[in-house]
């Protein structure tokens, strides 16, 4: 039986093998920059330095019902920067956000892990209990911290690395009374002055030691009738109101909370009294009325701040919470806690920009608290939400800058009163 012959192929000719060698180095070569050409956008994302911030927020506390509106601002600013100017800066500013519930202790707790955490350049707070849980840690920790609202004496000190930028709450209140004097009392005589208040936190009695500083201070301009410290949810302050009243006093200042405000209202009311209530712009005549069930309930009463009041002008500032609606998907009402998130963060975007042109992308705690207070920023380049920033070493808020904006309620509605009103000099308490 045969065996059948067993085939063989013939080896391919030399030229063969060197065009298929080059065959698939080519095509390897092709995949080699079709890969590369794809990973280009990754590699320009990656080449982008991330700056981190950290932000105190309050969803489970005294402040969750409106927390969210400043939260809003803060995140719509920070998107925008990121768009419009991080990114030809080759930055970008991430914002981690912690409930501290408002409480010192928490914030207290909180704070090694998220400096451990995000290595923040700069921290977002939200009120008191973050001043009096940091206030002493962050020189050592190298990062400042920036609030919205107004300052308290008891932070007045230099070398300070929480920052308002806003004066302090008397000095908001002592602007008030002077246009209250010069524009609504006919003899021109010392305004009377009460303040409704509580001993429950430093921040609360804080507000009337600055404001009796500014009154003994200020006799010609102003007299103080009485402090009323009562708890921080009143039940009734009917004998405290009537007492004021029966002083002639002229005008009420409440800059604690709405509660407050809205025992005193209900007072007046049951009194059949009609004394003017100057308001912060946490406690406004919005929220107050809100609180109080009727949108129209503090008509003819004041809020008072030093920053872009949220009434219904047409301002700069007005402008850019409108284009951030249309462009940024910001939700947040226009309000003062709206302004106050906007007015943070800006301030905040606005100094990380110029440690970046000024010293590249490694930017740090230190070299943003050295432009805080080294640095000049305008209204306009804080989009009109602040009338310009000038801290100090020897004050943590803005001095020669400071204006206050005071706006009223009419037909349920915010409307501006009087604009970049002067902010008085008040002595240390």
């Amino acid at each position: 039986m045969a065996v059948p012959a067993l085939t063989t192929q013939a080896p391919l000719p030399r030229s063969i093998h060197h065009r298929g060698a080059f065959m698939q180095r080519r095509t390897l070569l092709a995949r080699s920059f079709a890969a590369l050409a794809a990973a280009l956008p990754f590699a320009a994302a990656q080449a982008q330095t991330t700056i981190n911030v950290a932000a105190m927020a309050d969803f489970a506390g005294p402040y969750a019902n409106v927390m969210n509106e400043m939260q809003g601002g803060r995140q719509a600013v920070i998107d925008w920067w990121n768009k419009e100017v991080g990114e030809s800066l080759k930055v970008r500013v991430a914002m981690k956000t912690y409930d501290t519930r408002y409480d010192v202790a928490q914030t207290a707790s909180l704070w090694p892990g998220i400096k451990a955490e995000l290595k923040p350049v700069a921290v977002l707070g939200l009120g008191g209990p973050d001043a009096a849980a940091l206030q002493q840690r962050l020189p050592e920790d190298k990062v400042p911290m920036l609030f919205g609202t107004a300052a308290y004496g008891f932070g007045w000190k230099p070398g300070q690395w929480a920052l308002n930028l806003r004066p302090t709450y008397p000095h908001e209140a002592a602007a008030f009374l002077e246009w209250f004097r010069s524009t609504r009392l006919e003899s021109k005589r010392p305004v009377k002055v009460a303040i409704i208040t509580s001993e429950a936190t430093p921040a609360y009695a804080d507000m009337a030691k600055g404001l009796q500083a500014y009154t003994k201070s200020n006799p010609d301009k102003a007299t103080f009738v009485e402090a009323i410290w009562t708890e921080v949810q009143p039940a009734d302050l009917t004998l405290q109101i009537r007492r004021l009243a029966n002083a002639g006093t002229d005008v009420i200042v409440i800059q604690t909370n709405t509660a407050q405000a809205v025992a005193t209202k209900r007072a007046l009311q049951a009194l059949g009294k009609n004394i003017p209530i100057v308001l912060s712009l946490h406690n406004g005549v919005l929220a107050s009325s809100k609180a109080m069930g009727n949108p129209n309930a503090f008509a003819g009463d004041y809020e008072v701040g030093a920053i872009a009041d949220a009434s219904e002008d047409d301002s700069a500032a007005r402008r850019f919470y409108r284009m951030l609606q249309e462009k940024y998907g910001l939700k947040s009402g226009w309000n003062a806690m709206t302004t106050m998130g906007l007015a943070q963060a800006v301030t905040t975007v606005r100094t990380i920009e110029a440690v970046v042109k000024a010293k590249g992308p490694a930017v740090t705690g230190d070299a943003v608290h050295a432009a805080l207070l080294g640095k000049q920023f305008s209204g306009a380049e804080l989009m009109g939400l602040l009338p310009g920033i000038d801290f100090s070493p020897e004050n943590p808020f803005p001095t020669g800058n400071a204006k206050v904006n005071i706006a009223t309620m009419k037909d349920g509605k915010v409307v501006r009163a009087a604009g970049d009103v002067a902010v008085p000099a008040i002595p240390k308490w």
